[in-house]
């Protein structure tokens, strides 16, 4: 027998779901599918006002547009996520750059919602003069002559690296969240008709619209459309991605005070997924009343596993779709 014993490389395989999210939602991929929607010569006219010649020269010998590394106020008002993007290429920590010391505190809804205020619209030149300020510096303390789109993902995802490494026990809490909505979506993905990383629509047997969305507690939610804005609460699960088994009925009564509120909110199938192998049940139904079924994300990724098969078997038949 071998006296070397490799760890696991579990941690990397959940950040990987993490940076995919990421992707979508702030990094170099997420820029340029916004800018395929907008108006080229609106971005360019901005570019030209408030970007210096120079840089906008040193990135056009490389074949590159001003926006992978200058903001302008026309890109936020399309997608406020950009601002996420902004940050990381200049090598900022959320702690460092949302703070009153930046004056940056307010426009942090705009990273993590998606959403602007008034106030924050009506500061988007300064904003935006500020960021190009130090993106210049950037380009200028780099060089020129390195630049490519790759450098430039590149230096966000080295942003990006330490991120998750600093607040590991959270991305890890959120990779297994960004696991199982992989799971469901990979269980409807047939009567899907529209998905985004944060929700996926799907029509089920009746015609009726069911939303499967992202939520900030519960995790995931799933609901069908009966009427115009109404909406029938089917299920509510909520997913403890961590995985020190020490901690797991702590985690469970968290999972109770959510499961408490999505009863309120008319949730009849409220469902918790925890993200370690052994769980005694028992005990476990005791520290959460509220929740249904209790499944563990290791089964749920194996579907010949029995507990996946009854996972996938209620989601379809709560939803209505056909198996």
């Amino acid at each position: 027998m071998s006296s070397i014993t490799i760890p696991s490389p579990q941690l990397q395989i959940d950040f990987s779901f993490a940076l995919a999210q990421i992707r979508s939602l702030y990094l170099q991929e997420a820029l340029l599918e916004t800018v395929e929607k907008m108006d080229i010569a609106g971005i360019d006219r901005e570019l030209n006002k408030l970007v210096p010649k120079q840089s906008m020269k040193a990135l056009a010998r490389h074949g590159l547009r001003g926006e992978l590394v200058f903001p302008v106020p026309c890109v936020f008002a399309q997608n406020p996520r950009l601002l996420g993007y902004y940050r990381l290429l200049l090598g900022f920590s959320q702690k460092t750059f949302y703070t009153a010391e930046t004056g940056l505190s307010g426009f942090k809804t705009m990273e993590e919602k998606g959403t602007i205020s008034k106030r924050a619209m009506d500061l988007f030149p300064e904003l935006c003069s500020s960021l190009i300020q130090a993106a210049v510096q950037l380009v200028e303390g780099i060089g020129a002559e390195r630049l490519s789109r790759g450098f430039l993902d590149d230096l966000t995802l080295l942003t990006v690296g330490p991120q998750f490494r600093g607040g590991a026990n959270n991305k890890i809490g959120t990779a297994g969240i960004f696991k199982v909505f992989e799971i469901i979506h990979n269980i409807v993905r047939g009567a899907a008709t529209n998905s985004n990383p944060n929700q996926i629509e799907i029509k089920n047997a009746a015609g009726r619209k069911v939303l499967i969305e992202f939520a900030a507690d519960p995790d995931i939610i799933i609901r069908e459309e009966m009427d115009k804005g109404t909406y029938r609460n089917i299920i509510a699960i909520e997913i403890k991605g961590g995985t020190d088994f020490s901690n797991i009925h702590n985690r469970i009564g968290e999972a109770e005070k959510s499961h408490q509120k999505a009863r309120n909110a008319g949730y009849h199938e409220c469902w918790t997924v925890v993200n370690v192998d052994r769980i005694d049940l028992e005990t476990a139904r005791k520290e959460s009343p509220s929740t249904n079924r209790f499944y563990c994300i290791s089964k749920l990724m194996k579907k010949q596993d029995e507990e996946y098969r009854d996972f996938r078997n209620r989601i379809v038949s709560l939803t209505g779709i056909t198996g």
